[in-house]
């Protein structure tokens, strides 16, 4: 039996392959093919002609969407295939050689020598979910900053034709709020409101908007210093139109990101603060926690973990290295504000972190890395949460 080790450069229009042969080290082939069935049948005839695929190590950096064809061919063929961190080639190289050579053929040939020297770890078999979730969670978070830039514009539309407006709501664009732009628009016909204004108001805010405060933004409106300009009233328009828009597709992208988390159902869904979105994204962005062997590495891929200064007499940690994806680590940061709030143990560690003189921030840190620990130990064990027995 010979063991053979497969690095593949991707790219969007072709893949560069070198198969390496275990029992020399030797090149036993460099090709390229195509980044379609022709040059991925190609591929598969190079990989049958060496030997049983339980014998064939393949690997690749994870380059976003262009490899998920390939991964997937891999799948149906009964091959095992190995996600790299793009990082970890880079540093290979820069240990191998003191060259700045980037080729796609050195790469692949990096790749393959790298896959030699570390415990293979292929992927886990039906990453289609995670990757659909990973898909999901990354396009909403895309549309929730796309909203986030519409609200801005607005406001300073609002500015302009009608700015005690939003000082009036609190600095805040509630559905209130919203339905009385996209109702009335400039502050003149706010002005105008009449008793059936404020019943269609008061229904909407569930009795909540009173009606001091309506006959109050009547008056506002009747007294403005802001420009009755019916440009200002298209853009507003179109601004909310875009923000409509935006919202419909976020929800109809979170009713699939739910659907798609409950059916795999991980048991850090039973942690306090790890809402069905924060899950989703934690399972696409780790993919099966079972190819992490601790929970150090599992904050190195987050990037949480701090880089450390050791050299001659002094030894440091410094600050926190964010490698890898921003989002996972944006959500892991995120998740801890609830839970300082509802569970006893974390908010007990984040007071001690406090104590011990670091700031707000840092602490919270040192929070996402006990709850990664923690996340970590809910998996291997197969179990839900219970507050009782975290230490």
């Amino acid at each position: 039996m010979s063991l053979y080790f497969v690095g593949i450069d991707i790219s969007k229009y072709k893949h560069d392959c070198c198969i390496l042969s275990a029992a020399d080290q030797k090149v036993v082939s460099k090709f390229t093919f195509k980044n379609d069935l022709q040059g991925f049948e190609q591929f598969l005839s190079a990989l049958s002609s060496l030997s049983s695929p339980e014998d064939i190590r393949i690997g690749f950096e994870s380059t976003a969407h262009y490899a998920l064809n390939l991964e997937l061919f891999l799948e149906n063929a009964h091959h095992s295939f190995m996600e790299i961190n793009p990082v970890l080639i880079k540093e290979y190289k820069k240990s191998t050689s003191l060259r700045r050579t980037k080729t796609d053929s050195v790469d692949c040939a990096s790749i393959a020598h790298w896959l030699m020297t570390v415990e293979y770890k292929p992927h886990s078999k039906g990453f289609y979910h995670a990757y659909s979730l990973k898909s999901l969670t990354r396009l909403r978070d895309k549309l929730v900053r796309q909203r986030s830039f519409y609200l801005v514009k607005i406001t300073n539309v609002l500015d302009h034709t009608f700015p005690e407006f939003k000082p009036f709501f609190h600095e805040r664009l509630s559905k209130t709020a919203l339905y009385l732009l996209e109702t009335y628009g400039s502050a003149e016909r706010m002005s105008r409101m009449d008793s059936a204004s404020y019943d269609k108001l008061r229904s909407l805010s569930r009795g909540k908007f009173s009606p001091q405060q309506f006959l109050r933004l009547k008056e506002l409106a009747a007294n403005t210093v802001g420009v009755n300009n019916s440009i200002f009233d298209t853009e507003l328009n179109s601004l909310l139109t875009l923000y409509k828009s935006l919202v419909k597709e976020i929800c109809i992208l979170e009713e699939e990101i739910n659907r798609l988390i409950r059916e795999v159902h991980p048991h850090y869904m039973s942690v306090p603060g790890i809402g069905t979105i924060s899950a989703a994204v934690i399972y696409s962005e780790y993919g099966d926690i079972s190819n992490f062997s601790s929970p150090a590495q599992m904050l190195a891929f987050a990037g949480i973990e701090p880089g450390i200064n050791d050299s001659g007499t002094e030894s440091h940690k410094g600050r926190m290295v964010k490698h890898g994806s921003s989002q996972l680590r944006y959500v892991l940061i995120n998740c801890c504000l609830p839970l300082i709030r509802f569970d006893m143990t974390f908010a007990a560690y984040y007071a001690k972190k406090r104590a011990e003189g670091k700031p707000h921030r840092v602490a919270i840190t040192h929070v996402a890395k006990k709850l990664v620990r923690v996340i970590y130990a809910l998996e291997k064990q197969g179990i839900d949460f219970n507050a009782q027995k975290l230490r």
